[in-house]
């Protein structure tokens, strides 16, 4: 491997942790100043949780790993499905898309990601809460202390078959790589927002938008509601398949796994699924 190969992958690396830090930074002055009015449970701010390294990295770490995961996936089904396998063909790809949704107007495939992935995910979220998957969804729900920074703590296997294939399957539909683009603001500020210590519930707009409420119900235990609220975005995935949980006038609270011996540090939690 030559020196430039090295210094071009090291380069990539800075770049998607330069585009991760926004986000980190933005959600660690937005959210402790809206909880000191509007906090879901008591608790310290997220600075002195004593889990901030182990999700520190799952913010700065995991997403190398995600991105050129997804990256070899595309290119393996670009070759597979479609032939293409010269860097004028990919660079193609990345511009237009390729297969039948390609000649839609954006907004459509706009609307058609937003809805179709939401669907998708909340049947691959479903499949992880089974006794066969649980393993490597658990990291996600181990967190005792639900706050932005919890956003990130996903094992990477949840992640390859959950939002990454996902993502593939869009892309080889023909929904243009600009559209994930587009997207990647409103995905980041959701998935932070969802996860954000407070007692938002969002009225009457409950069923249109996952609110930080319906999220943390889905952290406690599966008999309180740990069970319920699978979508990603919109709740009304939950109403029509009867897992919706926001019982009016209480808040969640007591959060994390029944696994007293789940490990604390980054590394041992990648490890942990492996040793079920």
């Amino acid at each position: 491997m030559s020196w430039e190969m090295i210094a071009s992958i090291f380069g990539q690396i800075g770049a998607i942790i330069f585009t991760v830090l926004p986000y980190v930074i933005a959600a660690g002055l937005i959210f402790p100043m809206l909880t000191v009015r509007f906090a879901c449970n008591p608790g310290g701010p997220w600075w002195k949780r004593r889990d901030l390294a182990t999700d520190l990295c799952y913010w700065f770490i995991v997403p190398i790993f995600t991105v050129y995961l997804r990256f070899a996936l595309l290119v393996t089904g670009m070759v597979l499905l479609f032939g293409i396998d010269d860097s004028e063909s990919i660079n193609n790809f990345f511009t237009a898309g390729r297969g039948p949704l390609a000649a839609w107007p954006f907004w459509a495939q706009l609307l058609f990601y937003l809805i179709v992935s939401d669907f998708l995910l909340y049947w691959i979220h479903r499949i992880f809460h089974g006794a066969s998957m649980w393993k490597y969804h658990a990291v996600h729900h181990s967190s005792e202390t639900v706050d932005w920074i919890s956003a990130a703590r996903f094992h990477p296997v949840n992640l390859a078959l959950g939002t990454i294939l996902v993502d593939i399957g869009m892309l080889l539909v023909g929904v243009p790589p600009t559209v994930l683009g587009v997207l990647a603001p409103f995905v980041g500020f959701m998935s932070a927002f969802v996860h954000a210590n407070l007692n938002w519930t969002l009225g009457p707009f409950k069923y249109v938008l996952v609110s930080p409420v319906f999220h943390r119900w889905h952290h406690t235990a599966p008999d309180r509601g740990g069970s319920k609220n699978f979508a990603v975005n919109f709740p009304v995935l939950d109403l029509v398949f009867g897992t919706f949980h926001m019982p009016e006038g209480e808040l969640p609270s007591d959060y994390g796994i029944d696994d007293p011996a789940f490990p604390r540090g980054f590394g041992a939690q990648l490890v942990y699924p492996f040793k079920q």
